[in-house]
């Protein structure tokens, strides 16, 4: 760059020219994803949490598609369907694998000990 032309800003890496930069409110990717669009998590999460009118024991209820799809594969499970049965032990299989509190062994020494009894200490002083 010629010495006459002088800047009173810097321009280099992560210093764009001022004319180039983004006006305020303008988007760098104004043909990216609309807002409010939701992904397909939330989609199928809506769908199973609406309500659906259901005729149990001669009387009519609302519960969400969720509770009805679940009713339903254990009721199909309990009238000897494999499929329906295989479906659910998968199910109670992950939701109990979920509870299970990882088995991480904690061993603290001596010196962990007295550690953990200073912090305990400051704790109840305060």
């Amino acid at each position: 760059m010629p010495p006459d032309n002088k800047r009173e800003y810097e321009i280099g890496y992560g210093k764009p020219p001022r004319h180039t930069r983004f006006k305020p409110g303008q988007s760098g990717n104004p043909r990216g994803r609309p807002s409010g669009s939701k992904n397909l998590s939330t989609l199928l999460s809506e769908a199973l949490n609406e309500p659906v009118i259901v005729a149990e024991n001669g009387r009519r209820r609302k519960i969400t598609k969720r509770q009805a799809i679940i009713t339903q594969l254990v009721n199909r499970s309990a009238s000897a369907d494999l499929k329906a049965t295989q479906i659910l032990l998968t199910i109670l299989q992950d939701i109990e694998r979920r509870a299970e509190p990882s088995a991480v062994e904690t061993s603290f020494g001596p010196e962990d000990e007295k550690v953990i009894e200073q912090l305990k200490a400051r704790l109840q002083k305060q």
